[in-house]
């Protein structure tokens, strides 16, 4: 069979793996970019006092979750 014939619905032998390797490291690093972006922003905010933070809507407490929800987007 010469590729010219082979049924355009067919996946090249291996490919559906590729994709579901690369699928794999793709989530890996979306999760280590937002656990970045949250400890970044978890420090950030923390260096803030609590005037700054009462400014900005947010208590001491509040600032692990706000960062987390943050890093989600």
């Amino acid at each position: 069979m010469y590729a010219s014939e082979v049924s355009p619905a067919a996946a090249p032998l291996g490919s559906v793996t590729t994709l579901r390797v690369v699928q794999l490291a793709q989530r890996a690093l979306d999760a280590v970019a937002a656990w970045h972006k949250a400890r970044v922003t978890r420090r950030e905010l923390l260096l803030l006092s609590d005037q700054q933070l009462a400014d900005i809507g947010l208590v001491r407490g509040a600032i692990a979750e706000v960062a987390d929800s943050l890093a989600r987007r």
